[in-house]
């Protein structure tokens, strides 16, 4: 097999992209979206031969497939890395990817258009090593990783793949698991009335000070559930609440949120079950106690297994490049693997080395980068035969 990385090409990929601005407007009004770094990821691809298509669910935001298409008959690879990154407040030079010490600095250096990058490189390594592939190699490009996954969830519909490996950060560990999430919303219901009339008015913000106090023992209930063995327990937090209008009335409506963070096997409705539970109980006890519970957005877990052909593939490589085996790790936050995981793909997750994501300084390992992408082209080369 001959595979070479193309080092300077990787550096001025990342260079390039951390140069563009693609800051999700979701998170931050104004922001530029992907429209320009998906025309630069674009015009690379179709420069190393693959075949290019462009997904725009919602204007402005697209999303960048490129296929190294493959002779038939054997398995299809999915290499996947966001375009988007968070904003830049706070950082002095956030767009000029200045380079010292090993590092590549910048905002979405390290999450992610370092992978991207070595996604470009590893397509240039495997186009030109003049292997042939059976199967076909893709590289997502995607938007919006970073609010609501509109990318991910839009290329999968329009790509069937045997496997994934999604390219976020890992310190060049595997990364087998991660958590999912739900966001709830209770309200209680009260009745207005001015705060003389104590024997009008309902408080509901009185009524969630009961809910609270239940949910905080089912919260400590879960963190002393069996843990999973990579991600850990359960858990929650109350993260919002908001209730009443002024101090002179009883508060007629309080609402609460809650995030919930979920193992791989916990589905969201034994998620909202538990929160329904708190609920009955305490209408049960107090006719006067009214509350409904709502999801916000779900987001399932992910895990993979060890033995799954593209872990042991990726293993393999990636012993061979660190003269060593990588370690097996899970995640306790979201990644767009989970998408793909929840359609039948087998998705596992391996990235550089770095720091300061959504932080004011943020950077990027350039070694790992390089051994990177030499171990995705060793396992797109073998995956794909």
């Amino acid at each position: 097999m001959s595979l070479s990385v193309d080092r300077d090409y990787l550096l001025g990929a990342l260079a390039d992209l951390v140069g563009i601005n693609s800051i999700n407007p979701s998170l931050t009004p104004g922001g530029a979206g992907e429209g320009n770094i998906a025309e630069y990821v674009a015009r690379a691809l179709r420069a190393l031969g693959l075949e290019v298509d462009t997904y725009e669910p919602v204007p402005g935001r697209p999303s960048v497939v490129g296929a190294l298409k493959g002779q038939g008959g054997g398995k299809s690879l999915m290499l996947n890395a966001h375009m988007d990154t968070v904003g830049v407040d706070g950082m002095p030079d956030p767009f000029t990817a200045a380079a010292r010490d090993g590092k590549v600095y910048g905002r979405g250096a390290y999450d992610m258009k370092g992978s991207l990058a070595a996604c470009l490189a590893t397509a240039k390594a495997v186009a030109q090593s003049g292997e042939r592939l059976k199967g076909n190699l893709l590289i997502a490009a995607v938007a919006d990783e970073e609010f609501a996954s509109l990318g991910t969830a839009e290329v999968i519909a329009h790509h069937r793949v045997d496997s994934a490996i999604v390219t976020e950060p890992t310190e060049m560990d595997i990364c087998l698991a991660h958590k999912g999430f739900v966001w709830l919303e209770v309200e209680t219901v009260g009745r207005a009335a001015h705060g003389s009339r104590f024997n009008e008015g309902v408080d509901a913000n009185m009524r969630m000070g009961r809910f609270l106090a239940e949910l905080d023992k089912l919260e400590q209930g879960l963190r002393a559930r069996a843990p999973h063995p990579l991600v850990g327990p359960p858990s929650l937090h109350a993260a919002t609440l908001h209730g009443g209008t002024e101090l002179s009335m009883y508060a007629a409506g309080c609402k609460l949120g809650i995030e919930r963070r979920t193992l791989p096997g916990e589905t969201e409705a034994q998620v909202v079950g538990e929160v329904q539970a708190i609920v009955d109980r305490l209408s049960a006890a107090d006719p006067t106690f009214s509350a409904t519970v709502k999801t916000l957005l779900a987001r399932p877990p992910s895990e993979v297994s060890a033995d799954a052909p593209i872990v042991k593939t990726l293993t393999r490589a990636a012993t061979d490049m660190l003269v060593k085996p990588p370690a097996f790790t899970g995640v306790p936050f979201w990644m767009d693997a989970a998408l793909l995981s929840a359609a039948g793909v087998d998705t596992v997750v391996m990235g550089p080395v770095g720091a300061g994501a959504h932080a004011k300084e943020e950077w990027v390992d350039i070694g790992s980068l390089i051994e990177l992408s030499h171990i995705l082209a060793q396992t797109a080369v073998e995956y794909c035969r």
